[in-house]
């Protein structure tokens, strides 16, 4: 039996009060170390926070995707940093072994990862292979028990804290796409190691990795579903997770909406508040029109991805304007803030950072036009 609604909306008030009182407080040491304190996700773990996808079966809270939407909502009012680590894992990093695996994969997994005791993370990109996933260089062997993986990946969400990865490896080349499987990789197999950290614009405090497969030793009861269908896997993986990225921007834009609205009211210029500018004023109903169409884009999708419906097109478009939205809000609430909005001290400065890759990861925003008008070609042809 999964959480009920009024359970979830009980989550949701204590997210929201988790948000305010433990995490956002740390933003700044967490903008300026780099780092999301351990002891931040341990407090995270205590309330459930691993566990939003993983059925209660197996220990975790089997939130369903709008259970999902209403707690990122939540998450993406804080400093991104956090809820890119907590997103991480109860989306990419860990629905594929939900969706994909065994009975003994999920019995050996999924417990520790809804209490957090075992962080997930999602490992497809290489430094020729984002956009293009069936460009994968990184290979696995099958040699007696074992398959045996080279190669290297790049950008991994969670690689500095991150137990266990879903890793794309190719199995056959002469087949493209169809010869990529899906591997469940702990940080502990030999092997296996962890590479550098990469310096970014934003999301500080979440780390991005490389990680290095030299020799890699993988058991062959840890390939996940079956072999030769990682890239159909990888496409359900990340569709899954779109309508929760769409949520995390929409938190984020609704924080900026109320910052500015706040501060539009406050600020005093030439004798009145700046609120009582009529372009303000624009700037601030244009943030509401786009945050409550994308609410309602973001609970659709979300809605239909419980009820097991196809989609493919739908997920793709909440992603696309879920970020884009994101960024327009972000750019507005500077405008609305002036020179502070451009100093660190302010926190629309770090929103505004944190934005700018919503439009990159998870599959580019070009990327998601092509899916759409893939999918408009099938509709209508």
């Amino acid at each position: 039996m999964d959480v009920t609604q009024d359970e979830l909306s009980i989550i949701q008030q204590t997210v929201r009060k988790f948000i305010t009182k433990e995490v956002e407080p740390l933003a700044q040491q967490m903008e300026e170390e780099d780092k999301v304190p351990r002891s931040l996700l341990e407090k995270a773990a205590e309330i459930g926070l691993f566990g939003l996808s993983i059925p209660q079966g197996y220990d975790g809270l089997g939130a369903g995707m709008v259970g999902k939407v209403m707690i990122f909502e939540e998450l993406g009012r804080g400093p991104n940093c956090f809820v890119s680590i907590i997103g991480c894992h109860n989306g990419i990093g860990s629905v594929g072994i939900v969706m994909a695996g065994n009975e003994e994969q999920k019995q050996r997994y999924l417990p520790k990862m809804a209490t957090g005791g075992l962080i997930g993370a999602f490992a497809l990109t290489e430094a020729s292979a984002g956009s293009d996933p069936g460009n994968l260089k990184t290979t696995a062997v099958l040699k007696g028990d074992k398959y045996i993986l080279n190669g290297t990946k790049q950008f991994i969400t969670n690689g500095d804290v991150a137990g266990l990865f879903t890793v794309m490896a190719v199995t056959d080349k002469r087949k493209g796409s169809k010869g990529i499987t899906s591997f469940i990789v702990e940080r502990g197999f030999k092997g296996f190691t962890v590479g550098k950290y990469e310096k970014k614009m934003g999301l500080h405090g979440s780390q991005t990795a490389e990680l290095i497969f030299e020799d890699c030793e993988v058991p062959v009861e840890n390939v996940l579903g079956e072999l030769g269908q990682g890239y159909v896997n990888a496409l359900k993986i990340l569709a899954n997770g779109r309508a929760g990225l769409a949520a995390r921007n929409l938190g984020s834009s609704q924080k900026l909406m109320e910052v500015s609205v706040k501060y539009s009211l406050q600020r005093v210029q030439f004798g009145k508040t700046i609120f009582e500018n009529q372009i303000i004023q624009h700037y601030l109903a244009n943030m509401a029109i786009e945050i409550e169409a994308l609410r309602s884009l973001t609970y659709d999708v979300a809605r239909k991805i419980d009820r097991g419906e196809k989609v493919i097109k739908e997920a793709a478009i909440v992603k696309t304007f879920g970020s884009e939205v994101f960024g327009r809000v972000a750019d507005m609430a500077v405008q609305i803030h002036g020179g502070m909005g451009y100093m660190r001290e302010c926190e629309v400065e770090r929103f505004y950072r944190d934005a700018r890759i919503a439009r990159i990861y998870e599959g580019t925003s070009e990327i998601q036009r092509n899916i759409i008008a893939a999918q408009l070609k099938k509709e209508f042809s």
